[in-house]
């Protein structure tokens, strides 16, 4: 392991008293997630069910990358319960986070990191907020760290020469492909596990990315109000 790797180490600690540990390495100069793994299982094949809006060629790329950097947790978790509680931790060099919640939150958290970091082209967009991962976030959390992160974009974009959204015109088509990817690792994996923590872990993140295309149809209002606070009492249309 390299020095200057950012690391993420996962700790589930069930009140049964197995423990399940996950470390999640990603090079401090691209934040592509570092595999170590070797086994591909079948259902991680680029062409069973492959995204829609893949620009991946499976005669360069015959596996995708989420899925193979995903399937040691589909296989670890594929005999557990969503709704099952326990502990979970996040360590990295600055900080320990850690929550009694729920496998499936524990999970959507992990694979968030994995799947911004994995060299899918439609989620390279999300890959600066894995080298600022908020463990569990919020709903409220995630919406501006996203639009946070889109913006900056933009910015440097601009500062580039090259094109810039600052009024949010793309963002929602950004948004509507990373649920089309969501929902094409949920096909994936579907038929590599025999109970629902892996699967609703990824609902959740799909659930999060739907939200956000509903806030940018109300113009970010419940952001706004941060901003600039609407009256009390006052009904807005």
């Amino acid at each position: 392991m390299n020095a200057n790797d950012i690391t993420y180490k996962y700790c589930f600690d069930f009140p049964s008293g197995l423990k399940k540990r996950f470390l999640i390495q990603l090079d401090c100069h691209t934040l592509l997630f570092k595999s170590t793994i070797h086994n591909r299982p079948d259902w991680t094949n680029l062409a069973d069910h492959q995204c829609t809006c893949c620009s991946l060629d499976k005669k360069t790329a015959p596996h995708c990358p989420i899925a193979v950097n995903i399937s040691e947790l589909v296989t670890s978790f594929k005999d557990i319960v969503s709704h099952e509680s326990c502990n979970v931790s996040c360590i990295t060099a600055e900080r320990t986070v850690t929550k009694n919640t729920l496998v499936q939150d524990g999970l959507s958290s992990i694979m968030g990191i994995i799947m911004a970091t994995s060299g899918c082209p439609t989620m390279e967009i999300l890959k600066p907020m894995a080298r600022f991962h908020l463990p569990f976030a919020t709903v409220d959390e995630a919406m501006f760290r996203s639009i946070s992160v889109y913006l900056l974009r933009q910015y440097f974009s601009y500062q580039q020469g090259g094109p810039s959204d600052f009024f949010l015109q793309n963002v929602k088509s950004y948004y509507q492909e990373i649920e089309t990817v969501n929902k094409g690792i949920l096909n994936k994996i579907k038929h590599a596990s025999r109970l629902d923590a892996d699967r609703n872990a990824i609902v959740i993140l799909n659930a999060l990315a739907q939200i956000l295309n509903m806030e940018i149809d109300d113009d970010l209002r419940s952001l706004r109000t941060l901003f600039f606070p609407e009256p009390a009492g006052k009904i807005t249309s």
